[in-house]
């Protein structure tokens, strides 16, 4: 019997805007670009409302409605529901409308979408705090369970959420990880003692979110009826089928003239022929089922790119300069006791500054031109490094 466990994640970072050398020590305003470009956060917010967010919810609620067996959770990033709040309100309502019916679960994360998990335990902490405060102050709930920052884990990421009390984590089901063992099951991080293990199936997941709309693709076109039988074909060597992905994919990376909002509208009905079939929030699916074995995860993964590593962040000399850069300033930040400086600071460490660097150019190579707003990943480094700059400026004057 396996239970879809369906698990969006939606983020918008605040672009650095064009930051040219001539701006330190003159221009703090290193996210707001006013002007028309590609690099504009507010438009690019209002824009992806319209293409997604919106639509998606109408849709998502429909179905809540329709089915009070259909579950779904999320997770909402701090600068997300920041720029919500500033720029969309609507889209704020759309997501309260969806929480107020039960059968939506809110996940925990880090509030600024930051690798700091890599660099600095007590900072990861706090903006997972911050996430939180976010969440019980906007939805009025607390959530049990955690996502990292684009699904990065190992161990030590998982005994760290277990400290702050979840009783969950998510990340990616990496195939030489899993060995013989399946992603459709409920394990247990090595070293833990209460908290529990949810992997993503890439393959059922990604042909939705990146294969939906490919006419190369030997599958193509994907219906509801077809996914559903693949989902059915987990019976007795499955217990859940755990689906994560961008939420982003409906309207904004499968446009709506793909078909992928009357799939999404069509998937519960087809899924819900099968009796043996159903729908779990990612706490239900812990409180449910057993661990079925001891997952020992030594190295980060993530769920980005082909390699699903932290190369996507982590693989040229640019790269490591901004995030050696940035956190390496943390002790100097909070001397000044400047929140408008504090806050800068994280939000240079939301982890798209450094996926806009990335020169990866095989295999994924145009996911990375697709997603990169700036003329190239070198524009990326010079306006951040620019910006960086005038903040240690600004932290030496205070």
């Amino acid at each position: 019997m396996p239970n879809i466990c369906f698990y969006f994640q939606v983020h918008q970072p605040r672009r650095v805007k064009k930051y040219p050398i001539f701006n330190i020590g003159k221009d703090h305003d290193y996210f707001n670009d006013n002007s028309e470009s590609k690099l504009n956060n507010e438009k690019i917010f209002k824009k992806v409302s319209e293409k997604c967010y919106l639509p998606a919810n109408k849709v998502m609620l429909d179905l809540l409605k329709k089915h009070p067996d259909f579950k779904i959770s999320y997770s909402l990033s701090g600068i997300f529901l920041e720029q919500a709040e500033e720029y969309a309100p609507e889209v704020l309502e759309s997501f309260y409308k969806l929480v107020e019916t039960g059968q939506v679960e809110l996940l925990s994360e880090t509030y600024y979408h930051s690798l700091a998990s890599l660099y600095l335990p007590d900072e990861f902490k706090s903006q997972v705090q911050l996430h939180k405060n976010i969440i019980k102050r906007l939805f009025g709930v607390e959530p049990e369970v955690f996502r990292n920052t684009e699904l990065i884990y190992n161990n030590d990421i998982a005994k760290m959420a277990e400290e702050m009390g979840f009783s969950g984590i998510l990340t990616e089901g990496v195939d030489d990880i899993l060995s013989w063992r399946s992603p459709n099951f409920l394990y247990k991080p090595k070293g833990a003692e209460k908290i529990k293990l949810l992997l993503k199936n890439y393959k059922l997941s990604d042909d939705i979110a990146f294969r939906f709309s490919s006419r190369d693709w030997k599958e193509w076109p994907l219906t509801a009826d077809k996914f559903a039988s693949w989902v059915s074909e987990h019976n007795g060597n499955g217990e859940i089928i755990n689906l994560f992905m961008d939420y982003e994919t409906f309207g904004e990376h499968q446009w709506e003239d793909t078909g992928i909002f009357h799939f999404l509208y069509d998937l519960p009905d087809k899924i819900f022929r099968n009796k043996d079939n159903g729908f779990k929030t990612p706490s239900e699916v812990i409180k449910t089922h057993k661990a079925h074995d001891e997952i020992d995860i030594k190295r980060h993964i993530s769920w980005a790119d082909v390699e699903r590593d932290l190369s996507a962040w982590r693989s040229n000399s640019m790269q490591h300069s901004a995030l050696d850069g940035v956190y390496s300033i943390a002790e100097a930040v909070f001397k000044t006791k400047n929140d408008d400086l504090i806050s800068d600071w994280r939000k240079l460490q939301t982890s798209d500054h450094f996926y806009y660097m990335c020169t990866k150019w095989f295999s994924d190579g145009d996911v990375h031109k697709y997603f990169n707003p700036y003329d190239s990943p070198y524009d990326a480094f010079i306006s951040y490094m620019n910006a960086l700059q005038d903040l240690k400026t600004r932290i030496h004057e205070a």
